[in-house]
């Protein structure tokens, strides 16, 4: 039986540190029917010298040397290049395990999926997180001397293994939707046809969050979805990336209501709008796995979670009881929802406000990293 092609989608930017370490895992792939299709985006360091150096060692990999367009437009030149049934996308930054895209394609093929999801771990460089970096600054101001360590390799995954329908995978998307587990492009496995059939590209209209805007048009088509329980993608931590560099308040505000708007229309078109939507509330207030460990954002970010935990179990409970209740109580029910409703919609208004107090340099540490090009 002929193994599926993979076409693995590689943007590189200004990797040269990085970029052999990340070519390195993916030719070293058990599941060895790949192509690898490798687009240089114009990068002003020796990444290209170190891409062409792989290609010569190996004919699976597709180079593609190109002016500096940004990583959605670099992305959608790697579709329209790919030829593999599934496609599978890595960052110049991260590295995989080797048998990291034979789990995703087995599992498709064993479950006839149209999407397979999997755990990932997040590396933090030693010194990484911004309170390291005070620290080392201060221990170099006071000529103490810093002892190395290795990097800090965390786990995540929100999903537990199995099955599941387009509805039910929605509904679960719903507990993290700030995740960079539901969010990004990197864990997941996509079949090539749905993408080309239903004319699924990258946007640029929302920074920082394309990747996740791509998943979610590509969920609406998805009818087998399955979560696999081995993590073998490795997210490594850049404090240059664009997510850590480029960001800001003003940004992240409106990045989150452009976001939460394409969930809106996604949800609505499911039909399960109203069952989800105390919790679609919670992404305009939700951050993704983080590497920071306090501070005064992440007091306001729990404070925001307990808020909209406790309209959440008011919903179900109104939910339960207006099955019983008489005319009546159901009108004063539906009035006690829109008093709910008019609380909540201030108190998110109070909670963006809060935002723009932080500075962009803690945020920089909250947010989904979602490439490293521009």
């Amino acid at each position: 039986m002929t193994k599926p092609l993979v076409s693995i989608i590689l943007p590189v930017y200004n990797a040269q540190n990085h970029i052999a370490r990340c070519l390195e895992s993916i030719c070293a792939q058990t599941w060895q029917n790949i192509e690898v299709i490798v687009l240089n985006d114009g990068s002003k360091d020796q990444s290209l010298p170190v891409c062409e150096e792989y290609r010569a060692k190996d004919s699976r990999i597709v180079l593609v040397d190109k002016a500096n367009s940004g990583v959605s437009d670099t992305r959608n030149l790697g579709l329209k290049l790919a030829s593999g049934q599934y496609v599978q996308f890595v960052d110049s930054d991260d590295y995989i395990d080797p048998d990291f895209t034979e789990h995703l394609v087995t599992a498709a093929e064993e479950n006839h999926a149209d999407f397979v999801i999997a755990p990932y771990k997040m590396v933090i460089p030693a010194g990484a997180s911004k309170p390291e970096q005070v620290l080392g600054k201060l221990q170099d101001e006071l000529g103490v001397m810093s002892v190395a360590r290795p990097p800090e390799v965390r786990e995540y995954g929100f999903l537990p293994a199995g099955v599941y329908n387009k509805d039910d995978f929605a509904r679960h998307l719903m507990d993290k939707p700030a995740s960079y587990f539901y969010g990004v492009l990197w864990n997941k496995l996509y079949r090539r046809d749905i993408l080309v059939n239903h004319d699924i590209q990258f946007t640029s209209e929302v920074r920082w969050a394309e990747d996740l805007v791509f998943n979610m048009q590509y969920i609406e088509y998805a009818d087998v979805l399955v979560s696999i329980p081995q993590a073998g993608y490795y997210y490594v931590q850049n404090p240059q990336s664009i997510c850590h560099t480029q960001i800001n308040v003003a940004g992240i505000v409106q990045n989150k209501i452009q976001v939460f708007r394409y969930y809106t229309e996604l949800y609505t078109r499911l039909g399960i709008y109203e069952e989800v939507r105390p919790q679609l509330y919670w992404f305009l207030v939700d951050i993704a796995e983080s590497t920071y460990p306090s501070g005064p954002f992440k007091k306001v970010i729990e404070e925001a979670k307990a808020y909209w935990k406790d309209v959440k179990n008011d919903a179900i409970e109104l939910n339960a009881e207006r099955a019983i209740e008489k005319k009546a109580e159901r009108q004063r029910s539906e009035e006690k929802k829109a008093e709910r409703r008019r609380n909540a919609e201030k108190r998110t208004a109070e909670l963006k406000k809060q935002w723009e107090d932080l500075t962009a340099e803690h945020r920089a540490q909250h947010d989904a990293k979602h490439g490293t090009q521009e």
